[in-house]
């Protein structure tokens, strides 16, 4: 007795259209944006929290990254 394997059926998808993609798209630019401010810069005359909590914190993730912070 030979078995035959069925095909399989082919799967339509439908594009999703621009503006319903721009909205995350933006959100996800401005959050890495603010995550970058804050790896990169958030000490000295540009700071926006005062204190050095912000940079304590970050501060391996800076080394790692090779933004230099002292």
């Amino acid at each position: 007795m030979t078995q035959q394997a069925a095909l399989p059926t082919p799967v339509s998808v439908a594009p999703i259209p621009l503006r319903e993609i721009a909205p995350w798209a933006a959100l996800v630019v401005l959050f890495s944006l603010v995550v970058l401010y804050f790896v990169s810069s958030e000490q000295g005359a540009t700071s926006l929290i005062s204190g050095a909590g912000v940079h304590e914190f970050l501060h391996d993730g800076r080394h790692l990254l090779g933004f230099p912070c002292h």
